[in-house]
């Protein structure tokens, strides 16, 4: 059996259906107490905190998983000209536009276009910044892992003479 649809085997079909043969290779795969959805209205929306936005910045589904788990993250929209400050990711960010136009930059890097369907992948420890473009507001999904703890290391802002009008 292929080594994915033998992991995906136990997911898919009722408990007790998997054969032993198939649950052996697909490891030990224990399944989760519970599903929690968190609904939308618990989930207000925020105001990105100008030590690390410039400009109108809003957080959305900001979400972070309990231990073991280390995944993050959050639905960011951009107004025209709104953008991060230089920051970085112990393990990497991916960045998900879901609407408008943007921009992402490594520290002495090309500028980048962002454009909707558009995903973007910043390695661990680049230093970069991301957001609208001057005439376009961008909205993106945010997903990154902690380390430690932290997920994020914010730096200095991206000033208006280096962003691109």
């Amino acid at each position: 059996m292929h080594r994915y649809a033998a992991a995906l085997l136990p997911l898919c079909l009722p408990a007790g259906a998997v054969s032993a043969t198939a649950s052996a290779e697909a490891g030990a795969i224990s399944a989760p107490a519970a599903v929690t959805v968190t609904r939308a209205a618990a989930m207000p929306a925020i105001t990105g905190d100008a030590r690390y936005f410039t400009g109108a910045v809003e957080v959305d589904a900001m979400f972070q998983r309990p231990s073991p788990a280390r995944v993050g993250g959050g639905i960011v929209t951009f107004a025209p000209g709104a953008r991060t400050a230089w920051h970085t990711h112990p393990l990497g960010q991916t960045l998900i536009v879901t609407q408008g136009y943007g921009w992402v930059q490594h520290w002495q890097g090309p500028l980048q276009a962002l454009a909707a369907g558009d995903v973007a992948w910043i390695p661990p420890g680049v230093k970069h910044w991301h957001g609208a473009t001057a005439t376009s507001a961008m909205q993106h999904v945010a997903i990154a892992e902690a380390q430690d703890g932290s997920a994020v290391s914010w730096l200095e802002q991206v000033t208006d003479d280096s962003y691109p009008r």
